[in-house]
């Protein structure tokens, strides 16, 4: 089985909130710490609807816990 690739240059954006076109595109429009900026960053480039996600630091877990 294939491994899927979230984002181009993964190692990059370690620990950082990323922003690409749509689901299927893997190339990071803009990234940052705070994802209102990277949200804003990604409009002034002409995104109308950007995909924002965080991307793990490496060997780091995380537990969401939903109620």
């Amino acid at each position: 089985m294939k491994a899927s690739v979230l984002i181009n240059d993964i190692e990059k954006y370690s620990g950082k909130y990323v922003a690409t076109k749509s689901f299927l595109d893997k190339n990071v429009i803009s990234s940052g710490k705070n994802p209102v900026k990277v949200y804003n960053a990604a409009k002034k480039k002409g995104i109308n609807d950007p995909v924002i996600f965080y991307i793990p630091e490496k060997d780091v877990v995380q537990i969401y816990k939903c109620r």
